[in-house]
């Protein structure tokens, strides 16, 4: 679902989640911690509202308690479960970010297999390329999808009027067909203004155009292709393009400087995939209507997804699975979009009026129901592999140590690649 920086303390993670599990957060009471039916302990990351999921099941389920701990950050969850199966105590449900579900597709036998339970009936109200990500060589699905992350670019039209840009939301996309156009206007922006374009390159040009190509890190067939695909070279060269322009605010996406300089209006872009939405309002609450929403130059691409999996082991996992039917249904995930604005996976709803028709009034009424599922149509989708997490993260970082003055962008890609390479042993 949601981007995050690696944290550097996989312990603090560790002791994150063994703490919660005794005193955690709960929505509609506590758990017993038996296996009553009734009841069901839930691992979430932060940040994508998993409270406002559980509390909107709560008033249609009143008889059922849910525990639930939001652990820390995607990658931190998904370390706190890795080490959960190892040692045997497990939520009876845990949220799964897509980058990192590999790694667990590939040991199946840890999580409860949910065709048992009638994902074998249901699977296919999801889109084919998404419900193939949870299902393992055996056919065995582990784990049932959230949402989606269609793409698109968030900009501040108010700073684009006083740079004597055009601020009508299908002028500003007319503006960059391609990214080397993005490029340009960001040069334009800051000649005129003096400020910033994008708050940065790792996260808004490099994450964003390595997910819109027909293969990232991995081939199809599996095979690790990263050091020599076209589309990641192109990506990470465009990134140091921008960073060369001058154009880039040097604010890594989720830092307190990131933030700061959202609310001051420090740069005028940011890459929105669905879930920053959220991000924009409660970082810089006061910028209600200054910002409107763009296509994404090339029009299309997905960034982010997560996927509700039940631990074998668990204790109440009836109750688990019938929080997954009910909550990731068409009408579940419908119903979520126009609380939290997570877009459903399940194509049957894009073209239900409740989706088609909606608006948000904190990006000038922006009609992102039709913009986000219009960047996932004609979507070939590429393959995410065990160590895609930790591929991402070196490039991103090479092109970050550019940015902030401590690389050399005539090694930076020969140093993530080496760094990639010492990372997972190959």
């Amino acid at each position: 679902m949601k981007f995050r920086k690696v944290s550097a303390v996989v312990f603090a993670a560790t002791a994150a989640f063994s703490m919660a599990a005794c005193s955690g957060s709960s929505s509609g009471g506590t758990s017993s911690g038996g296996s009553d039916g009734s009841s069901f302990e839930f691992w979430s990351f932060t940040g994508i509202d998993a409270k406002g999921s559980a509390a909107e099941y709560k008033a249609k389920r009143p008889d059922i308690q849910i525990k639930l701990t939001e652990v820390g950050n995607a990658q931190e969850t998904a370390q706190a479960l890795t080490t959960a199966l190892a040692g045997g105590k497990v939520p009876d449900l845990v949220l799964i970010q897509g980058d990192d579900l590999p790694k667990f597709v590939q040991q199946p036998q840890n999580f409860v297999d949910l065709r048992t339970m009638g994902a074998d009936k249901i699977k296919g109200d999801y889109l084919d390329w998404v419900i193939s990500q949870p299902t393992a060589k055996d056919g065995s699905i582990i784990g049932i999808p959230t949402d989606v992350g269609g793409m698109a670019i968030a900009y501040r039209a108010d700073l684009f009027k006083e740079a004597g840009l055009p601020t009508d939301r299908e002028e500003v996309s007319k503006l960059w067909p391609t990214w080397d156009a993005f490029i340009e206007t960001g040069k334009k922006y800051t000649a005129a203004t003096g400020k910033a374009f994008v708050d940065n390159a790792g996260g808004s040009v490099y994450s964003q155009v390595v997910n819109q190509g027909q293969e990232k890190y991995y081939d199809p067939a599996g095979n690790l292709v990263y050091e020599r695909s076209p589309q990641v070279k192109a990506a990470f060269d465009l990134a140091l393009k921008a960073v060369a322009a001058g154009i880039t605010a040097k604010q890594s996406t989720f830092t307190e400087g990131w933030s700061a300089g959202m609310k001051k209006g420090d740069f005028a872009v940011i890459a929105a995939p669905v879930w920053m939405l959220g991000s924009i309002r409660d970082n810089a609450p006061d910028t209600k209507g200054d910002w409107d929403i763009a296509t994404i130059p090339g029009g299309s691409g997905n960034w982010g997804g997560s996927f509700l999996a039940i631990p074998k082991g668990a204790k109440n996992p009836k109750a688990a699975w019938d929080y997954i039917a009910a909550t990731q249904s068409p009408q579940g995930q419908l119903d979520h979009f126009a609380q939290a604005r997570s877009l459903p996976a399940t194509p049957s709803v894009y073209k239900d009026p409740k989706l088609t028709s909606a608006k948000d009034e904190f990006f000038s009424g922006a009609p992102i129901g039709k913009i986000y599922t219009d960047s996932l149509l004609g979507l070939k989708p590429f393959l995410i592999g065990p160590d895609s997490t930790t591929i991402g993260t070196e490039f991103t970082n090479a092109i970050t140590n550019v940015e902030q003055g401590k690389g050399d962008p005539a090694t930076a890609w020969d140093a993530a690649v080496a760094n990639i390479k010492t990372a997972i042993g190959g």
